[in-house]
């Protein structure tokens, strides 16, 4: 059975950075592709990064250049550094882990950005 555990987030200042990291456990995952994404009431989910078996990597329109996703692929582990965090990068971010089974969903962690 695979788990996604993501610890982390919290409250941060505008401008400041944070560091988000995901683990997968599970004899039976291959990576694939890890990535985050995130959840805003009202507003539906929206990509956030993720990173491919390759090592490729694509970003959301809002974090592009602000947010840098990297994986230690040998323990099925990525972190995501965001920095100059802005009010609106609020939400509750998901780790996504897909192998050639599906997807598998973290719990979320909250990260909330304000004065």
């Amino acid at each position: 059975q695979v788990q996604v555990v993501e610890p982390g987030g919290g409250l941060v200042q505008p401008g400041w950075s944070l560091r988000l990291s995901c683990a997968v456990s599970g004899s039976t995952f291959t990576f694939r592709s890890m990535g985050w994404y995130r959840q805003v009431p009202r507003k539906g989910r929206e990509l956030v990064a993720v990173i491919r078996f390759d090592g490729s990597t694509a970003y959301g329109v809002y974090v592009k250049g602000r947010f840098t996703i990297s994986a230690d692929f040998a323990i099925n582990k990525i972190y995501l550094q965001m920095n100059n965090l802005e009010p609106e990068d609020t939400a509750v971010y998901l780790c996504n882990a897909e192998d050639y089974d599906g997807q598998n969903w973290g719990q979320g962690t909250q990260v909330t950005v304000s004065t």
